[in-house]
């Protein structure tokens, strides 16, 4: 005598006989091999995109504002220098090799447009200030950089890796965000164009 339960649970043949098993409908296999398929194509297709292509939501938006307790003792205030060109580079001691190769750019933008109204400001990104302290130095960085507390203003900026650089217009509003090393033909270029 036959008893059946509901999908999925033992099916009996017949009184005193093995429990049989339904089998689970072949529609479920394939949606699931579909499903892992499309997720796993996804994955791909991010890999193959560079973070430079990810277009920021900030762009032609007014930049957050943050204050920066600065390594020299100082603070710097982001609305405080509206009427200026703000370059906000985000960086780290640890970031190697980009971090290193643009800092000597960085410090020959800062020297050649410091008295034409911009401001250059580095921003340390989840590092150890003997460390921060260390880089700056060795690099020969004079413009303002300060630790960044608990990472609150990349997250801000919506920062997701170093190095990161926002150019920031004489409104306030972010004109171009750069990912990744910047080129000294870019920095000079987004400068001059903000200026």
């Amino acid at each position: 005598m036959g008893q059946e339960r509901q999908a999925g649970e033992q099916v009996f043949a017949a009184e005193g006989s093995v429990p049989l098993r339904r089998p689970s409908p072949w529609w479920k296999w394939v949606l699931s091999v579909v499903l892992a398929a499309g997720v796993i194509a996804l994955l791909a297709y991010g890999f193959t995109r560079s973070p430079k292509d990810i277009p920021s939501p900030l762009l032609r938006q007014p930049a957050p504002d943050f204050t920066l307790a600065l390594l020299d003792g100082g603070r710097l205030t982001l609305s405080e220098q509206r009427g200026k060109v703000v370059v906000v580079n985000f960086w780290a001691s640890w970031c190697y090799p980009a971090c290193w190769n643009e800092a000597p750019r960085l410090q020959a933008a800062w020297e050649r447009y410091r008295e034409k109204g911009v401001v250059l400001v580095g921003v340390i990104y989840q590092d150890r200030e003997p460390n921060a302290r260390e880089f700056i130095r060795r690099h020969g960085k004079t413009y303002p950089n300060g630790m960044d507390a608990k990472s609150r203003v990349a997250i801000d900026y919506g920062v997701y890796g170093v190095p990161e650089t926002f150019f920031i217009d004489r409104e306030g509003r972010i004109a171009h965000k750069h990912v990744g090393e910047l080129p000294m033909d870019t920095l000079t270029r987004e400068i001059e164009r903000l200026l």
